[in-house]
C-alpha cells in the first residue's frame, strides 16, 4: 500500500486547504458564504484526487486523478482572483493563497508529466 501522506504534493496540497480555510474564516460571510462552500471543496478536492490517484495501480489511472486535482487547483484559482478583483480579501493573504495555489499547479503538472514518462 503506498502512502499518500509522503507526497510532498499532497503535502502542500493539504498546506493549501489550511490557507483556505484560514482565509476564510476571518471574510465577512455575507459577501463571501457561496464563494466559501466552493473555495474549500475545491481545496479538499486536491488533496483527495491526490491521494485517491495514489492509490491506484495503473499509471493511466492515476494520471486521470492528478488531472481533475489540477482542474480543481484551477477551479480554487479563479475564486481566490474574484475575492481578489471583488477586493473582499485582504491583499497580502489573497497573494499568498495564488502563490500557494500555482505551486501546487506546477507540482502536479511535474508529477504528471512523470506519470506519463512511467507509461511509456
Amino acid at each position: 500500500m503506498k502512502d499518500f501522506k509522503k507526497l510532498l504534493v499532497w503535502q502542500k496540497a493539504m498546506h493549501l486547504t489550511d490557507l483556505v480555510f484560514d482565509l476564510y474564516e476571518e471574510l465577512p460571510w455575507q459577501k463571501v458564504a457561496e464563494l466559501k462552500g466552493q473555495s474549500t471543496r475545491a481545496s479538499i478536492s486536491i488533496a483527495s484526487n491526490i491521494a485517491e490517484g495514489n492509490s491506484r495501480r495503473s499509471e493511466k489511472d492515476k494520471l486521470r486523478f492528478m488531472e481533475i486535482a489540477l482542474g480543481s487547483a484551477f477551479e480554487l484559482e479563479t475564486q481566490t482572483l474574484v475575492l481578489r478583483r471583488r477586493k473582499w480579501s485582504p491583499a497580502p493573504e489573497a497573494e499568498v493563497l495564488l502563490d500557494t495555489i500555482q505551486e501546487v499547479q506546477r507540482m502536479l503538472a511535474g508529477f504528471m508529466a512523470s506519470l506519463k514518462g512511467a507509461g511509456k
